[in-house]
């Protein structure tokens, strides 16, 4: 069985920044109301025209740079998002064509928050029976689309975003992906909801008033939920691979809330810097924190050959997941 191995990395933003003083503007909200309770003071928001494919190109196309791949060399795509650019087809399916991986097989996986690390044990399990030789993983949403902006208390969380990562097949038995963990609690499904826009409730002019397009969330109930699953699974992992936090380099965890970092650290009676935060600058970009964190760590120098890393993701479903990597050769992006 092969280890995978992050072999190239990319991220891309939207061009409209919007600062927390824009959205004084337009909702009953402040700066520092939201830098407080969410650590946020930047996004990223789409601008009419642009889909989230189109904005998905730029960063696979910086991923296979620094992968020193061709598009033909993409055995799979995988695209992990709740925000489409259609219901059918997929936007791996789209992504495959507009990248030219005419080579490659391509799926969607929704686990929202989670998606990013649903994707990258997909990728590691088929790189690791030799399946396929080189994975794209994409994380990315645009949250601005389905957000409303008379809610103050869920319109100042979101920005959109995009980040690609490519798996390949470890040359060196000891470094790779070393574990993955994956769960969810469907009982905390209404927690994080769009209501309308599947096949349970049909959009009407009526639900249209109500607003029920939106994302809806229970702050209160994911808070909690956020704050308890992340040490649980850290504690998990790390159990199960006899290793304690001191092994581990760096931990990138989905950046949902400020508050929901410092908990775990201050539980792991740890430096806020043991865990990488761009929450203040991007805001939660669902499935592409993750990703755009890595590629942006990677690019700052924090990870080095051998540090072993923590990718944790939990949002909607309510879904939760863990990769555990030791880390290979690929250390410092191309740009």
């Amino acid at each position: 069985m092969k280890k995978a191995v992050v072999i190239g990395t990319g991220m891309n933003l939207p061009k409209n920044k919007v600062t927390n003083q824009d959205l004084e503007k337009i909702v009953d909200t402040t700066d520092e109301w939201i830098i407080t309770r969410t650590g946020i003071k930047t996004r990223y928001m789409a601008e009419e025209g642009l889909t989230l494919t189109d904005l998905s190109v730029p960063a696979c196309e910086q991923a296979l740079k620094n992968a020193n791949l061709k598009p033909e060399d993409i055995d799979l795509i995988i695209y992990s998002t709740y925000t489409p650019d259609y219901q059918i087809p997929s936007n791996a399916c789209i992504l495959q064509h507009k990248l030219g991986c005419t080579r490659a097989a391509a799926f969607d996986v929704e686990a929202a928050c989670s998606g990013y690390v649903y994707g990258s044990t997909i990728a590691s399990q088929f790189i690791a029976t030799g399946m396929y030789k080189h994975v794209l993983v994409v994380g990315g949403d645009f949250t601005s689309r389905f957000l409303d902006f008379e809610d103050r208390n869920s319109c100042v969380l979101f920005g959109d975003g995009v980040g690609a990562t490519i798996f390949g097949a470890s040359e060196d038995e000891e470094n790779g992906v070393f574990d993955n963990l994956l769960g969810a609690i469907g009982s905390g499904a209404e927690y994080i909801i769009v209501p309308v826009g599947g096949s349970a409730v049909r959009p009407t002019e009526e639900i249209l008033k109500k607003r029920d397009h939106y994302v809806k969330i229970n702050g209160k109930e994911v808070f909690k939920f956020s704050t308890r699953i992340v040490g649980e699974i850290i504690d998990e992992v790390l159990s199960r691979n006899k290793m304690t936090l001191d092994d581990i380099a760096l931990i990138i965890p989905h950046q949902a809330n400020i508050r929901i970092i410092e908990s775990a650290a201050k539980h792991y009676n740890c430096p806020l810097d043991k865990f990488y935060v761009n929450i203040d600058k991007y805001g939660n970009t669902v499935a592409a924190t993750i990703p755009m964190a890595l590629h942006e760590a990677l690019c700052e120098g924090k990870i080095k050959k051998g540090d072993n890393i923590l990718l944790i993701g939990f949002g909607a479903g309510l879904t939760y997941g863990l990769t555990l990597i030791k880390w290979g050769n690929y250390t410092k992006p191309l740009y």
